[in-house]
């Protein structure tokens, strides 16, 4: 086990591999409760209930798929990143395609079925390896740093301490309230710990904060400790209904236009998430990021199995870099996360403990320990610094990571070459540069 992993070479070992998976877990944990709630469409009121998935098959299908998706990650890639259905395309898989278009979850679930199935085919063929490792370095560090900056206003806006704002968009949120006093506290603790350089700072900042919480009743006590599994025969195999019962509604222009959005968001959200935690933890080889390949096609049997159970696209967590920074450095990490996944089927009381307010702290250190990268951007090289900055400040600005991607890589084909420097622009960069400016024009209609 160790040698597969390598653990000698990584300076890891078991303790920091099972802490880091825990870590990761336990930034991860929020999808569980999340996503039913989105893809059920929770708090939506006079609509029908055809329009909403079954909220407990939906916890099922959640769970089972990041099991299966970090599994494969950490068995054939061996990186210590964590999949679950993704932030942002569940909110489009809800809001923009079951209630905004009108499309069945049933249909919907097959749209995300097809994409999955398309990103197989592009793994195993090599393009989206060859895309990655096509991406120049200094966009890549700009990545990382962007990402770090996203999930760093995720966890203050997750815990309350940034607010939107009807004149401003965001402010300060109240700091006399208890639930951003506990994430504070987390804050404050996770901090003192990563100085004073103790191993597992933030895993164990979150563990202290949620005893606080639950000791001052900012966070409910759990009421038990093991629950039953909720029945996932609702949603599983919902994706075959249409091919079997309605094969004409998969023939429409907006059925495409799904699938394709579904596609693109999770590829690059996905390449952005690997260059992220590759560089963090030190496993990019120059350039390179060795076992891509391997590490897109776990994603995408992931996406493949998470539509088959029920759930919406099932993609690489930007939260694993947690983990990372609490010392996982292999795939042992993930497959540890995968198990807990399984585990959590049972312990559901439980996790509802693991609140936002647990997990911002976490999400705001690792954002800091991230954007080091932009040590490393040249930024007196103008052509470089600008889309560098627009692909790093585009993420945060816009809520997603693969816009602050499209965003950066339109701008340095133009900077660059107008820069005199055309011949280092890779050919592929040309080929996405047209390939984003349609997708501009397809959010723009």
């Amino acid at each position: 086990m160790k040698n597969y992993f390598e653990f000698e070479k990584l300076g890891t070992n078991y303790r920091r591999e099972i802490i880091g998976g825990l870590t990761t877990f336990l930034a991860m944990a929020y999808i569980l409760a999340v996503n039913p709630g989105m893809l059920s469409l929770e708090g939506v009121p006079d609509i029908p209930d055809a329009m909403r998935m079954d909220k407990g098959a939906v916890f099922t299908a959640t769970a089972l798929a990041a099991a299966i998706g970090s599994i494969l990650m950490g068995l054939l890639a061996r990186y210590p990143i964590g999949l679950a259905p993704g932030m942002g395309l569940n909110a489009f898989f809800a809001f923009s395609v079951v209630l905004g278009l009108g499309i069945p979850w049933q249909t919907a679930l097959t749209g995300v079925l097809f994409s999955g199935i398309i990103f197989i085919i592009l793994s195993l063929t090599g393009l989206r390896e060859f895309i990655i490792n096509s991406i120049p370095e200094q966009l890549k560090l700009a990545v990382g740093a962007g990402i770090g900056l996203f999930i760093t206003f995720l966890g203050l806006q997750n815990a309350n301490i940034i607010v939107g704002n009807p004149n401003t968009l965001v402010a300060l949120g109240d700091l006399t309230s208890a639930p951003v006093l506990l994430a504070v506290f987390g804050l404050v603790i996770s901090v003192i710990m990563m100085v004073r350089k103790i191993n597992g700072a933030i895993f164990y900042g979150m563990i202290i904060t949620m005893i606080v919480g639950i000791a001052t009743s900012v966070i409910a006590k759990p009421t038990a400790i093991v629950s039953k599994v909720p029945d996932i025969s609702p949603t599983f195999g919902a994706a075959f209904e249409p091919l079997m019962n309605d094969p004409a509604s998969l023939m429409t222009t907006s059925f495409v236009v799904v699938v394709i959005t579904f596609l693109f968001v999770d590829f690059f959200d996905t390449a952005g998430t690997l260059v992220a935690v590759a560089t963090q933890a030190g496993l990019m080889k120059g350039d390179k990021l060795p076992r891509a390949g391997k590490a897109l096609l776990s994603d995408s049997v992931a996406t493949v199995s998470g539509a088959i159970l029920g759930t919406s696209t099932t993609t690489s967590f930007v939260e694993s870099t947690a983990g990372v920074a609490a010392g996982a450095r292999t795939g042992f990490a993930s497959i540890v996360t995968g198990f807990l996944f399984i585990l959590a089927l049972f312990f559901s009381p439980i996790l509802m403990a693991v609140t936002p307010e647990v997990t911002a702290p976490a999400l705001i250190i690792v954002g800091a320990l991230m954007v080091k990268t932009l040590g490393d951007v040249k930024w007196n090289e103008f052509e470089i610094a600008v889309p560098a900055f627009l692909t790093m400040i585009a993420m945060p600005l816009t809520y997603s990571i693969a816009t602050g991607i499209a965003i950066g890589f339109v701008f340095y084909p133009i900077t660059m070459t107008m820069a005199g420097r055309r011949k280092e622009i890779h050919p592929i960069m040309y080929v996405l540069f047209v390939l984003f400016i349609a997708y501009f024009a397809f959010l723009a209609d």
